[in-house]
């Protein structure tokens, strides 16, 4: 029997989609495929492991198992590595891996990985001065809404209420933002604007909630664990844009999930991830972007 392919397996202790059951079963799966566990790290709890740290142990592929936020954390602290890296579906919205493997399940993604029938890539990422997009980026005022789904996503319901009553006030009240390098959409901006990579350019998508009718339904689509579904427009695609408030003032950065804050106006440009990443065969008419 061929010698299993050692490999650095990551997970999130604090995702709730990485308990106890759904960890055993992937090191289950893993095993099955003839892929062995040789280290593994609960980030945030244990450090990244590093390039040379990977090397040194004769390690070629690293599987993460979290959400897009670790997943980012382990790209930056990969960049550069010769190795390859598996994302499989441990968060909420897991929109790298699908952008990967579209609606392939991750127990297929496994099973391939072992028999060596993947393919490796380096999508197009965003970069900026706060970092590096893999899944994609969100600015603005409007991204107070994303407190709204952590407390949704933990049932708490006094903090949700909290939570929504700011992100009402915060999309109305607060300093809109608008693209002014190249001009895109309305000069008064907007409450919030999501930069989604692709290899060949990021589109721009302007949200607006500012009636009561956009208010609901950015509430269901809260509902639905995804304040991205809400009211918007595609307003470009683009390999670079300049991001400002209307007033030239700094704004609110989700980064794959993560939050940051810009001082003043920001650059956001097309890149190219800095390490392979295990994806299915492309399909004849371009990537596999969901």
């Amino acid at each position: 029997m061929e010698q299993a392919r050692a490999l650095w397996f990551i997970h999130n202790d604090l995702s709730g989609s990485n308990d106890r059951e759904a960890l055993e079963d992937v090191v289950d799966h893993c095993s099955a495929c003839n892929l062995r566990i040789a280290y593994r790290s609960s980030f945030p709890s244990d450090d990244l492991p590093t390039p040379a740290i990977l090397d040194a142990g004769s390690i070629d592929l690293v599987i993460v198992f979290a959400g897009d936020g670790t997943v980012n954390a382990t790209l930056e602290a990969l960049a550069g590595w010769g190795g390859e890296v598996l994302i499989l579906p441990g968060g909420t919205m897991n929109l790298l891996y699908h952008r990967l493997f579209g609606d392939t399940e991750w127990q297929d993604v496994v099973r391939k990985t072992g028999r060596g029938e993947l393919v490796t890539r380096r999508p197009g990422v965003i970069s900026t001065a706060l970092g590096t997009a893999y899944a994609g980026l969100l600015a603005g005022p409007g991204t107070k809404w994303n407190d709204v789904r952590e407390a949704m996503r933990k049932s708490d319901v006094l903090s949700m209420a909290t939570e929504t009553r700011e992100a009402f006030v915060s999309t109305v009240r607060d300093e809109p933002l608008a693209c002014i390098e190249p001009p895109l959409g309305r000069r008064e901006g907007y409450p919030l604007l999501l930069l989604e990579p692709h290899d060949d350019g990021f589109d721009v998508y302007a949200y607006h909630a500012e009636s009561t009718s956009e208010f609901v339904d950015q509430l269901l689509a809260l509902a639905q664990r995804d304040f991205r579904t809400g009211p918007h427009d595609h307003i470009g695609r683009e390999e670079k844009v300049t991001l400002a408030g209307v007033n030239r003032h700094g704004f609110g950065v989700l980064l794959d999930g993560e939050p940051g804050e810009t001082e003043g106006p920001a650059e956001f440009a097309l890149d190219t991830c800095k390490v392979d990443l295990l994806a299915l065969n492309p399909s004849p008419n371009g990537e596999n972007d969901a």
